[in-house]
């Protein structure tokens, strides 16, 4: 008889691609990874790992066996689904994690009311930008992400995976107070294009969208500072730095010396949940999803 916690462990090497990153994903240690994958080898008679120079590699019977460990894990997920669904109480663990100014702005509102409605529903949360989420939750290692896209650049929702709209947010340009464009009511983005811009680090999906829509508009932006918090990005303009893109989800408090002035064609940030769809009918899924809707509507 295969060992479940043994398959799940050779799942994970196979998609996090080490034994180290396996053992991070587990929240193990890497001997104790090894030593699963010695026991599981022992139970199946087969080989299922291999050197590769400093790492490891799954032999043929390695990836096999983790093909079929993977439809098991996922045919475990359905019955814990439809048992937590008979039952229909909220308990257990759910895990959530979410772009930084979607934690700030979204979280404690919605553990905190997960936490009075049911008391035996443990959460745990972290940051991560929107692409990693949504790897997060197919590898099993979150129950649920808080990802975004914007309006000109969708990030697109892998298979096997379902999702539910939270808000729309609606950033602004942030500019020094002394800026001759802070006291309009509405800008476009062109008249920026002498001013150096402050921007998320270079790799995460919103510099990216960044820098894309800035070349729509006809001018090759000036980036001169990278920073992935939102509070450095104000300091900086508030020191007179440059200029920046703000959303206004988790914005919280703001430096003196920063003015915020709407875009006139009205960029929207698309703010939604993503949870398996093996997981779809999990009481403690629905509860996260009905708490950050509710956040959600605080914020418009």
């Amino acid at each position: 008889m295969l060992n479940l916690e043994r398959l799940r462990t050779l799942d994970a090497l196979a998609r996090h691609g080490s034994v180290s990153a396996a053992a991070d994903g587990l929240h193990v240690t890497t001997s104790a990874v090894s030593q699963q994958m010695a026991k599981l080898e022992r139970e199946v008679g087969q080989r299922l790992l291999a050197k590769n120079g400093r790492g490891v590699r799954l032999t043929d019977a390695g990836q096999l066996l983790a093909d079929h460990a993977a439809r098991i894990l996922s045919q475990v997920e359905l019955a814990q689904s439809d048992i937590e669904a008979q039952r229909g109480q909220v308990v257990g663990e759910v895990r959530l994690g979410a772009f930084p100014t979607a934690a700030r702005g979204l979280f404690p509102a919605a553990v905190a009311a997960l936490r009075g409605a049911h008391p035996d529903l443990r959460v745990r949360t972290r940051e991560l930008e929107p692409e990693l989420g949504l790897r997060a939750v197919i590898r099993g290692d979150l129950d649920l992400a808080v990802v975004l896209d914007w309006s000109n650049k969708r990030l697109p929702v892998p298979g096997g995976l379902t999702h539910a709209q939270l808000l729309d947010d609606v950033p602004d340009v942030a500019m020094p107070a002394g800026h001759p464009l802070a006291g309009r009511d509405e800008v476009d983005l062109e008249e920026f294009a002498d001013d150096e811009w402050v921007s998320w680090p270079e790799g995460e999906f919103c510099h990216d969208w960044l820098v894309f829509t800035l070349r729509s508009k006809g001018f090759e932006p000036k980036i001169a500072h990278l920073a992935g918090e939102h509070h450095t990005q104000l300091a900086l303009i508030a020191a007179g730095l440059g200029v920046c893109v703000t959303p206004r989800l988790g914005r919280g408090p703001v430096p003196e010396g920063v003015a915020f002035v709407p875009v006139r064609q009205r960029m929207r940030r698309h703010v939604y949940a993503a949870w398996r769809m093996d997981a779809d009918r999990r009481p403690s899924i629905r509860a996260a999803v009905d708490a950050l809707r509710a956040a959600a509507g605080s914020q418009r």
